[in-house]
């Protein structure tokens, strides 16, 4: 952890000068994940030139490779910094409700930057900030991400022990942050629905949590600015009463919130994740 903080110190232009290595590696020497990533582009934009989808292609892994050098200097920006880098547009549809005493239910997506997004948001909200994560396998890197995620008082709450902790805590009002594009595991509640023109499972948890507790839900839309500078504009899925409407009508918005969100930005969305490797039971 100390080495990564002591790179974070480096201006993020001697950083980059190092992802501009990783990219040439991880794309023309590695290949890393390409054929996932071919394939998943390649479904997503039919309509696209085979020239069209390269390009797609390769300005993601520019932003993947960026993103490892963000993500390291996120550890030691300042906050003043942070917000200048990653602006926020639409911040009182979330401030707003928080400050009346209600829970806000975050929908994001697996766009670049996403760590640059929760830190973002902590920095506003501070202790009223809840990140619902994903445990990854390596304890290094679960508490390298953990200790980022954390640096402005956002409370983490692992995967498995949200509902638990949501009941919990049903009266505090905060930001409940889910990532609710990543793929279900098969002991987990799932919906099934098309999403970029294939058949994709999403969680029905965080639906299901805000329409019987009556809470809003925001989608963060995310853009690039330029190198290193991103823009969250927040917009508003949902709102109670959730009476009569279809079992899984936020979730359907919220798909094609993100289905925008990747026509807008394409080569910001994380394609080499085998987003739709699981396919739907007969």
């Amino acid at each position: 952890m100390f080495f990564f903080k002591l790179i974070s110190y480096f201006p993020i232009s001697i950083l980059y000068l190092l992802t501009d290595f990783l990219f040439l590696i991880a794309y023309y020497v590695l290949g890393y994940r390409k054929k996932v990533v071919t394939e998943n582009i390649a479904f997503a934009f039919p309509e696209k030139s085979e020239k069209e989808r390269t390009k797609i292609q390769k300005k993601f892994y520019r932003n993947l490779t960026d993103s490892f050098a963000e993500t390291l200097k996120l550890l030691t920006l300042p906050k003043e910094e942070i917000n200048k880098r990653y602006a926020c547009e639409n911040l009182h549809l979330i401030t707003g409700p928080i400050s009346e005493g209600k829970i806000i239910v975050g929908y994001q997506a697996h766009f670049f930057n996403w760590e640059g997004h929760v830190l973002t948001m902590s920095t506003y909200l501070e202790g009223l900030c809840e990140v619902v994560y994903l445990k990854l396998n390596t304890p290094f890197f679960d508490r390298f991400m953990r200790a980022l995620r954390g640096r402005f008082g956002a409370t983490l709450t692992e995967r498995n022990q949200f509902v638990k902790q949501f009941i919990a805590q049903k009266n505090r009002p905060r930001l409940i942050a889910l990532a609710a594009d990543q793929r279900p595991q098969f002991s987990e509640i799932r919906y099934w629905s098309k999403f970029m023109h294939r058949d994709a499972a999403f969680f029905e948890g965080g639906e299901k949590l805000a329409k019987r507790f009556n809470c809003q839900v925001i989608y963060g839309e995310v853009g690039k600015i330029k190198r290193g500078h991103y823009r969250f504009t927040y917009h508003v899925l949902a709102n109670p009463p959730y009476d009569g409407e279809p079992t899984n009508s936020i979730t359907e918005k919220y798909i094609k919130a993100i289905e925008k969100n990747i026509q807008d930005f394409p080569d910001l969305y994380l394609w080499s994740h085998n987003r739709w490797k699981e396919k739907k039971p007969v």
